[in-house]
C-alpha cells in the first residue's frame, strides 16, 4: 500500500531531547501500549486485516499490532504502520530526524481513504470529530516523555 496512494490527513511532530536510538525504542513501547485488549477488541469489530500481535520485537516489517501492519522498519530512523478494514484504509509513518545537541525530531503523518458511505460517516467520527488530532498528540507526548526520562 504505497503512501502516495492514500490521501494526506495530518502530520504532527516533537523534538525530544534524546538520541535518535532513544526516540526510536520510545516510539516502539507507546505503539505496543496503545495495542492491547482495548485496540485487539476495536480492530477485531471494525474487520480489520490485522487485528493481533504478531511478529518480531521491536518491530520489524512484517509484524503486526491491533489494526497495523508494519510497512517498513528502518531503526533508528522509519517506522511505517499500515492497515485496512471496513471503513477505511490508512498508514501511519514516524519519521525520526536527528537535530542539534543531541535531540530528535519526530514526525508522525497520517494518511487514509474512508471509500463508500460508511467510510465518510466513519471520517466524520474519528477524523472530523477530532479525535484522531487528540490521539496523535497523546501518543507523541506520551513518546517525548519516555523519550526524555
Amino acid at each position: 500500500m504505497p503512501e502516495e496512494r492514500l490521501p494526506f490527513l495530518d502530520e504532527h511532530r516533537v523534538v525530544v531531547h534524546a538520541d535518535a536510538e532513544t526516540a526510536w525504542r520510545a516510539v516502539n513501547q507507546v505503539i505496543e501500549r496503545v495495542s492491547g485488549r482495548l485496540a485487539t477488541g476495536y480492530a477485531w469489530a471494525v474487520g480489520a486485516d490485522d487485528w493481533k500481535a504478531t511478529g518480531s520485537r521491536p518491530l520489524a516489517e512484517g509484524a503486526t499490532v491491533p489494526g497495523f501492519r508494519v510497512a517498513a522498519a528502518e531503526p533508528p530512523r522509519l517506522l511505517a504502520l499500515a492497515g485496512r478494514h471496513r471503513f477505511s484504509e490508512y498508514r501511519l509513518t514516524f519519521r525520526l530526524e536527528p537535530e542539534a545537541r543531541g535531540q530528535t525530531l519526530i514526525l508522525a503523518e497520517s494518511r487514509a481513504r474512508f471509500p463508500g458511505v460508511l467510510g465518510s460517516g466513519y471520517r466524520l467520527l474519528v477524523i472530523e470529530s477530532g479525535g484522531h488530532v487528540l490521539g496523535m498528540r497523546r501518543m507523541l507526548g506520551t513518546i517525548k516523555r519516555l523519550a526524555n526520562s
